[in-house]
């Protein structure tokens, strides 16, 4: 197999020449938040089928999670973060912040009685 092995081989130098961090931390937080990228990607895309608000907040937050994780190791512990990685975490934050107000607003109408437990 050599065609993994020279794409790993290229991670792991982009990892410590580009970004400076370990390479071997890095390949493995890139290969291990690729299983949860590919299962949140197959909910999110069931939940927008069915349209499930709530697990299509739910499973893009995870999705985008995913995609930026190595890159969050990265903005952590080393330099020269993709310009494209802060978009993704300005997308996580928004959300959340929207998600928190949409959950707010619900519990400040209506009847004591009916309103969500966190």
């Amino acid at each position: 197999m050599p065609g993994l092995t020279d794409w790993a081989t290229g991670l792991m130098d982009q990892a410590r020449d580009t970004y400076g961090v370990n390479p071997v931390v890095f390949l493995a937080v890139f290969l291990g938040s690729g299983p949860v990228f590919y299962y949140s990607l197959f909910r999110l895309l069931r939940s927008l089928a069915r349209r499930d608000g709530r697990g299509t907040g739910l499973w893009s937050a995870v999705f985008l999670a995913a995609t930026a994780s190595p890159y969050l190791y990265v903005l952590l512990f080393g330099r020269n973060l993709p310009v494209w990685v802060y978009g993704i975490l300005v997308l996580l934050i928004g959300q959340g912040v929207w998600s928190l107000a949409r959950r707010l607003r619900k519990n400040m109408k209506g009847d004591p009685n009916e309103r969500e437990e966190p």
